[in-house]
Protein backbone atom coordinates (compact mmCIF):
# COMPACT_ATOMS: atom_id res chain seq x y z
CA UNK A 1 0.00 0.00 0.00
CA UNK A 2 1.75 3.46 -1.36
CA UNK A 3 2.49 5.84 2.06
CA UNK A 4 0.80 8.94 -0.13
CA UNK A 5 -2.43 7.95 1.21
CA UNK A 6 -4.34 10.46 3.32
CA UNK A 7 -4.01 10.11 6.96
CA UNK A 8 -5.90 12.93 8.62
CA UNK A 9 -9.45 14.50 8.18
CA UNK A 10 -9.89 17.18 6.10
CA UNK A 11 -10.96 20.59 7.62
CA UNK A 12 -14.47 21.03 8.09
CA UNK A 13 -15.43 24.16 6.74
CA UNK A 14 -18.33 24.90 9.51
CA UNK A 15 -16.58 26.03 12.58
CA UNK A 16 -14.66 28.95 12.61
CA UNK A 17 -14.44 32.41 14.12
CA UNK A 18 -13.20 35.69 14.10
CA UNK A 19 -10.71 36.16 16.85
CA UNK A 20 -10.50 40.16 17.41
CA UNK A 21 -9.88 42.32 20.89
CA UNK A 22 -10.34 38.88 22.74
CA UNK A 23 -13.51 37.95 21.34
CA UNK A 24 -14.57 35.07 19.19
CA UNK A 25 -17.05 36.58 16.58
CA UNK A 26 -19.69 33.50 14.98
CA UNK A 27 -18.63 33.35 11.21
CA UNK A 28 -21.21 31.69 8.76
CA UNK A 29 -18.73 32.46 5.63
CA UNK A 30 -15.12 33.89 5.05
CA UNK A 31 -13.52 34.80 1.88
CA UNK A 32 -10.46 36.55 0.86
CA UNK A 33 -8.01 34.14 2.92
CA UNK A 34 -5.93 34.11 -0.50
CA UNK A 35 -2.23 34.55 0.04
CA UNK A 36 -0.45 35.14 -3.63
CA UNK A 37 3.27 35.87 -3.88
CA UNK A 38 3.58 39.34 -5.66
CA UNK A 39 5.05 38.34 -9.74
CA UNK A 40 6.59 41.55 -11.77
CA UNK A 41 6.27 41.08 -16.29
CA UNK A 42 9.21 42.20 -17.63
CA UNK A 43 8.62 42.56 -21.95
CA UNK A 44 11.74 42.53 -23.74
CA UNK A 45 12.45 42.22 -27.69
CA UNK A 46 14.26 38.67 -27.98
CA UNK A 47 16.08 37.13 -30.51
CA UNK A 48 15.22 38.08 -34.08
CA UNK A 49 13.25 41.21 -32.57
CA UNK A 50 10.18 38.86 -31.34
CA UNK A 51 8.65 40.06 -28.27
CA UNK A 52 8.79 37.64 -25.14
CA UNK A 53 7.40 37.91 -21.86
CA UNK A 54 9.68 37.48 -18.81
CA UNK A 55 7.94 36.78 -15.17
CA UNK A 56 9.62 36.34 -11.83
CA UNK A 57 9.29 36.85 -8.43
CA UNK A 58 8.17 40.93 -6.72
CA UNK A 59 9.18 41.85 -3.51
CA UNK A 60 6.02 41.49 -1.67
CA UNK A 61 2.85 39.61 -1.19
CA UNK A 62 -0.60 40.78 -2.53
CA UNK A 63 -2.88 41.77 0.40
CA UNK A 64 -6.31 40.87 -0.08
CA UNK A 65 -9.75 42.08 1.60
CA UNK A 66 -11.14 39.97 3.65
CA UNK A 67 -15.02 39.63 3.53
CA UNK A 68 -16.86 37.72 6.37
CA UNK A 69 -20.63 36.77 6.40
CA UNK A 70 -22.16 36.06 9.97
CA UNK A 71 -25.70 36.06 11.68
CA UNK A 72 -26.87 40.23 11.68
CA UNK A 73 -26.77 40.98 15.41
CA UNK A 74 -30.05 41.66 17.63
CA UNK A 75 -28.82 44.97 18.96
CA UNK A 76 -26.21 46.42 16.30
CA UNK A 77 -24.93 49.53 18.53
CA UNK A 78 -23.99 46.97 21.18
CA UNK A 79 -21.69 44.45 18.55
CA UNK A 80 -18.06 44.69 18.79
CA UNK A 81 -17.87 45.07 14.80
CA UNK A 82 -20.58 47.68 14.40
CA UNK A 83 -18.97 49.82 17.02
CA UNK A 84 -15.73 49.57 15.54
CA UNK A 85 -17.30 50.79 11.89
CA UNK A 86 -18.83 53.45 13.63
CA UNK A 87 -16.00 54.82 15.60
CA UNK A 88 -14.15 54.97 12.33
CA UNK A 89 -17.33 56.14 10.18
CA UNK A 90 -17.44 59.03 12.75
CA UNK A 91 -14.38 59.93 13.48
CA UNK A 92 -11.97 58.64 11.09
CA UNK A 93 -7.98 58.59 11.38
CA UNK A 94 -7.09 60.93 14.31
CA UNK A 95 -3.22 62.14 14.22
CA UNK A 96 -0.16 60.64 13.26
CA UNK A 97 -0.99 57.18 15.13
CA UNK A 98 -1.59 54.90 12.08
CA UNK A 99 -3.11 52.29 14.76
CA UNK A 100 -5.56 53.98 16.30
CA UNK A 101 -8.82 51.92 14.40
CA UNK A 102 -6.75 49.42 13.12
CA UNK A 103 -6.68 46.10 14.72
CA UNK A 104 -4.50 42.46 14.33
CA UNK A 105 -7.01 39.52 14.38
CA UNK A 106 -7.77 36.34 13.34
CA UNK A 107 -9.98 33.74 11.53
CA UNK A 108 -9.58 30.45 13.15
CA UNK A 109 -10.80 27.08 12.38
CA UNK A 110 -11.88 24.20 14.39
CA UNK A 111 -12.85 20.69 14.01
CA UNK A 112 -15.61 18.81 14.87
CA UNK A 113 -14.33 18.22 18.61
CA UNK A 114 -13.54 21.99 18.41
CA UNK A 115 -9.74 22.11 18.28
CA UNK A 116 -7.57 24.22 16.55
CA UNK A 117 -6.74 22.93 12.96
CA UNK A 118 -6.16 26.16 11.20
CA UNK A 119 -5.58 29.87 11.86
CA UNK A 120 -5.28 32.56 10.09
CA UNK A 121 -3.74 36.03 11.11
CA UNK A 122 -4.60 39.49 9.77
CA UNK A 123 -2.56 42.58 10.90
CA UNK A 124 -3.80 46.56 10.56
CA UNK A 125 -7.90 45.69 9.48
CA UNK A 126 -10.55 47.93 9.92
CA UNK A 127 -13.91 47.58 8.01
CA UNK A 128 -15.15 49.67 4.99
CA UNK A 129 -18.07 48.16 4.31
CA UNK A 130 -21.12 46.45 6.04
CA UNK A 131 -23.62 44.78 4.03
CA UNK A 132 -26.69 43.63 5.16
CA UNK A 133 -29.04 40.90 3.18
CA UNK A 134 -32.15 41.94 1.45
CA UNK A 135 -35.19 41.44 3.72
CA UNK A 136 -38.84 39.80 2.64
CA UNK A 137 -41.71 39.37 4.04
CA UNK A 138 -42.40 35.61 2.70
CA UNK A 139 -38.82 34.42 3.84
CA UNK A 140 -38.11 32.59 6.82
CA UNK A 141 -34.44 33.11 6.28
CA UNK A 142 -32.46 34.49 9.38
CA UNK A 143 -30.57 38.16 8.31
CA UNK A 144 -27.03 37.95 7.66
CA UNK A 145 -25.00 40.95 6.57
CA UNK A 146 -21.23 40.84 5.08
CA UNK A 147 -18.22 42.48 6.47
CA UNK A 148 -15.39 43.96 4.23
CA UNK A 149 -12.32 43.98 6.35
CA UNK A 150 -9.36 45.98 4.38
CA UNK A 151 -5.75 44.67 6.07
CA UNK A 152 -2.31 45.00 5.38
CA UNK A 153 -0.59 41.22 5.86
CA UNK A 154 -2.21 38.30 6.45
CA UNK A 155 -0.25 35.03 7.34
CA UNK A 156 -1.36 31.36 7.71
CA UNK A 157 0.19 29.91 11.05
CA UNK A 158 -1.59 27.05 12.12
Amino acid sequence: MPNDLINTDPIVAQNFYLEIDGEKLLLSGVSGLDIELDVVTIQQNGKDGKKQSIKTLGTSLKVPDLSITRMAPMDAMADPVWKWFKQIHDGGFKGTDRASNRKNGSIVFYDTTLAEVGRFNFFNGWPTKISTDAVSTDSNDPVKETITLVIERLERVK
